[in-house]
């Protein structure tokens, strides 16, 4: 068990040549590394940063015109709907001017309807009292003739009145006799 502790103590003991072999060794890499392996690896990182940086202004860019085709997006839609919006009024007024025009058209028509209806009551009113008259003369003329042609006393009136009132046909037109 000796071996464990001589390790130890061989560790812990500070030996100048191997510092300074240590230190020599390490200054050697350093300088072949930085002869060999620094100038590649600064390109790499010089290179890896220009890619980097044109990475961020091609994203710049793209960003600025991605925004810009918003924009014009924006504007776009709201032309479409102020256009939309304008459609929409003129379609009402036109559908507001072809209904007045309907009413207009259907007014004049009842008023036409109306004075032709009164036109057409009127002439039948005329033509009930040109006929009404042409009636009550006939039956006018009748009764003069059967009183002219006879000469009566009451009794006689009454019975001839009644024997023409039975002659009259149920529509109230006396009836023509020759």
């Amino acid at each position: 068990m000796l071996l464990p502790t001589v390790l130890a103590a061989d560790f812990l003991q500070v030996r100048p040549g191997l510092i300074a072999w240590t230190l020599l060794t390490f200054v050697l890499v350093a300088l072949v590394l930085r002869w060999k392996a620094w100038g590649p690896i600064l390109s790499l990182v010089e290179e890896r940063e220009k890619q980097i940086a044109s990475a961020i202004e091609s994203a710049k860019r793209e960003r600025a015109e991605a925004e810009k085709l918003l924009a014009d997006q924006k504007t776009a839609i709201a032309e479409a709907r102020r256009d939309a919006a304008e459609m929409m009024r003129k379609n009402q007024q036109d559908v507001e001017k072809y209904r007045e025009e309907l009413m207009a058209k259907s007014r004049k028509e009842a008023e036409e309807f109306k004075a032709q209806a009164r036109r057409e009551i009127e002439d039948q009113k005329a033509k009930a009292i040109a006929e009404v008259r042409g009636l009550a003369v006939d039956l006018a003329i009748e009764a003069a003739g059967k009183l002219i042609s006879e000469r009566m006393d009451d009794a006689k009136h009454r019975a001839l009145a009644e024997q023409f009132v039975k002659g009259l046909p149920a529509g109230g037109a006396p009836s023509t006799r020759a």
